[in-house]
Formats: structure tokens, sequence, C-alpha cells
């Protein structure tokens, strides 16, 4: 049989100008839906956002309808105890154990990052007489979007749902688009049950985002909103922000394979071609120091993707997001990743330790030839939520950090206040406010 050829974008950027590689790079704009780009998605979902707000579960009904194809009424939008139960006959005890040991795993995680974080106190010699604190304290209320409809996503609903847990968040709702049969599909529901949520709902894309922001007659709004989607359902996230905190924007997922000529040419394609799956919209990369590394993965590629499953969608998306960069340098490779900020990053190198210690921005670093993307999506006991389209720059993973909230506690006596009273002074009077230095002169008289 011929192998058809996949036209993977391949890039030389072993000499000219870096500001030049740089743009080469740069992504196109994540909410493009058609020639007038983003600004189309963000007017069209804002008015989807602003319609939930206006007419809640009746706008909801309509929206489902129309996107997802579902036929609801008021009473179907919220998944019934009976439907949960029913779903536990539709999965295998091999699944469950696999939901529970995921969940385990990330609950492993979350609790030791919560520890590092509460209660610190400092009161040692330079604090002589004052001592502060921090304080955590969990957020009331979230909504976690799950995506679905077309495809399941259990691993989406534990990244999302087991941080607000074990934070000690006490409402934890679910959203995620029904299918044709009007249903959610039952491994999500049971990974949900295990997970401990009680409010699942469904509706999906931008309307969900709505109804969780604002509230309608059956969902009631959540304090913030969590969770990975579509780039509608980004969109919405956005709009709402200005009202309800969201955690960050995480569109079309990403993989990027930081590599040297010890790398293994065929666990490249292999992950490349796993996080293509995703979708045609999914970005995979290699930025390889070796040529022969480059070659030989752009040769791999259409021989390995021939007769995978889900081969169409992987083809299209690494002929359309796919490339290959070849590069003089391990620090030029270092520099263009970290101006790329990828969701994921590999390194396959023999310096692998001491190249991530360069890296600066990413959602995730995956060291050594044993570390594929691919467990860290699913049982590494890290968060698959993270941010994408180079956002990782200003935004980090999702975490049990993203569902507490923080505050100092503060104690002076006196003598600790007075040796705050000169400084405080100063820069009081400096900044014209010099009532703040007589709050506590008052004190030391």
């Amino acid at each position: 049989m011929r192998t058809r050829r996949i036209s993977v974008r391949y890039f030389n950027f072993s000499a000219g100008s870096y500001s030049n590689a740089k743009k080469t790079l740069r992504r196109s704009d994540p909410g493009r839906v058609s020639s007038n780009g983003g600004k189309e998605i963000r007017k069209y979902v804002r008015a989807i956002v602003a319609n939930v707000s206006k007419r809640g579960d009746k706008a909801l009904i309509e929206y489902e309808a129309k996107f997802d194809g579902v036929k609801l009424r008021p009473k179907d939008l919220r998944v019934t105890r009976t439907e949960v139960e029913e779903a536990y006959g539709h999965v295998s005890e091999e699944q469950i154990s696999s939901i529970k040991f995921s969940k385990k795993r990330i609950e492993r995680v979350e609790s030791h990052l919560l520890k590092r974080l509460e209660g610190f106190v400092i009161d040692d010699g330079d604090f002589e007489g004052t001592k502060v604190e921090l304080r955590v304290t969990p957020l009331k209320s979230v909504g976690c979007y799950v995506p679905g409809g077309r495809a399941a996503y259990p691993s989406s609903l534990i990244m999302s749902v087991t941080p607000a847990l074990v934070a000690g968040v006490e409402r934890i709702v679910v959203c995620s688009p029904p299918s044709k049969s009007k249903m959610i599909d039952p491994l999500v529901l049971v990974a949900g049950d295990i997970c401990g949520v009680k409010e699942f709902y469904k509706v999906g894309g931008a309307q969900a985002i709505g109804a969780l922001a604002y509230g309608t007659k059956t969902i009631p709004a959540v304090e913030k909103i969590v969770g990975p989607g579509s780039k509608f359902v980004t969109q919405a996230k956005i709009a709402v922000s200005e009202s309800v905190p969201i955690d960050l924007p995480a569109g079309p997922t990403e993989l990027l394979v930081l590599a040297d000529e010890t790398a293994d040419p065929e666990l490249i394609v292999a992950d490349m071609i796993s996080q293509s799956e995703h979708g045609e919209d999914s970005i995979s990369g290699l930025m390889t120091t070796s040529k022969v590394v480059a070659k030989t993965v752009l040769d791999l590629i259409p021989k390995r993707v021939e007769n995978i499953e889900r081969s169409s969608i992987v083809r299209r998306s690494l002929a359309k997001n796919g490339f290959v960069v070849y590069c003089s340098s391990m620090d030029r490779c270092v520099k263009l990743a970290n101006d790329f900020a990828p969701e994921h990053l590999e390194i396959i190198s023999r310096d692998a330790a001491k190249l991530a210690e360069r890296i600066t921005a990413s959602g995730i670093v995956l060291l050594g030839p044993n570390t594929p993307a691919a467990a860290s999506d699913y049982t590494l006991g890290t968060n698959h939520v993270l941010p994408t389209g180079g956002f990782a720059t200003k935004y980090s993973n999702l975490s049990s950090f993203d569902f507490v909230r923080r505050f100092y506690v503060a104690e002076c006596s006196k003598e600790g206040l007075r040796r705050l009273a000169q400084p405080t002074k100063i820069i009081a009077r400096q900044e014209g406010l010099v009532n703040h230095y007589l709050a506590i002169e008052r004190r030391l008289r």
C-alpha cells in the first residue's frame, strides 16, 4: 500500500534572525472562526452569555437544542441520582479502578501542595515582637466545565474536581454537554460520583459558562469557574471573568518536544501522534539540535499515521499544526521554547534536568524518554488543566491553590510596633499620608 505523505512543516533555524524564527512559530488567533478572527467569536459568545444571564433556563434549553441537538426540559438539566447509579452498570470494574487510581494520585500531589502553603508562621529574630501567619480557607462554590458531547473526558473531570475537593470546597458543580440520547457518558458520571460531585448538569458550551457565572432557576451561580473547553468555552470564560474569576484560558492542546541526538525518533513521533488525536486544532512540534533526528521524524510520521486509530484526525492535525524545527544550538532551542511557552514540554536529552532549570514558561515540563505527556494527561499525579496558546508566560497549571482564599493574620507587641515606627514614618510622609504614622505613634506614647 502506498503511504500518503503528510506535509509537516520543517524549519531550519541554524542561522538568520531570531526574531524571524520567533515570528514563524507564532500561533494563529486561537479565537479565529472566520476572516474577522477572534473579534467575531468574542462578539458571538458574549451575546450567548448575556442571553443566558437574562433568560436563564429558557436560553439554556434553546442553545442545547441548537448546538448539541438535544431537546431538554428544565427538569432534565440536572443529572439525577438514578442516572448516576445506572451509569455504574455501563462501565467495567477495571474502568472504575482506573478512575480511583487517577483521583488518588492527584489527591496526593494536591494535599502536599496545600500543606506547604497552609499556616506558615514567621516569628524569628528578624521579626522580633511581630508575627505573620498565612491562612487559607476554601471557596464556597466552584463550577467545573468538562468537555463532552461527541467524546467523553472523565480525566478532565478528575483534574478539575479533585483539587477543589482537596481544598475543601463545599459545593462543586459540573457542567458537560449531553449526547443525542440526553445523557452524560456513564464513565464521566461515575468519575463525578467517585470524586464527590453532587451537582451535575447537562449543559455545554458558552451557555454553560454563562449559567455558572450568573445563575439560572435550575443552576445557582458559583464563585469561580474552571476547566478546559473549546474556543467558545474559552472566550465565554474570558467574557464572564469581569464578574466571576476563572482559572486560565485553556484552549486546544499543545506538545513541544525538545530533543538532542540521543532522543529516539520513534518515541517523539508516538508522542506527537498522541497529542494530535485530540483534534485538528492540536499543536505538536519538535525542536532539535540533530538533523538526523529531525529528518527521521519527518520520514516516520506518514508511515506511523497510516494505519492507526483516529488516523484522519491525526493526519489533519499534523498537516495543519505539526512542525519540526532544527536549531544549531540547544541555547536557541531553549530560547525559542520559552518564547513559544507550550502547554506540555518534553525534554528528551542527555542533559534534560539541567535544561529544565532554564525553562521559564511552560504548563508542565516532562523529563526524559519515559515521561510522556500521555502519562501526565491521566495518572502521573500532575494536573492536565494547563495554560495553552502561549498563556504559560502569564498563568500556571490548575491546582488546589486555585480553590482557596489566602489571607494574612498578623500580630505586633508594643516593642515590635516600635521597631516599625521610624521606617513607617518616613514612607508615610513621602506619600503624604501622615495620619498613617500618627496611628502608630498614638500607640507608642
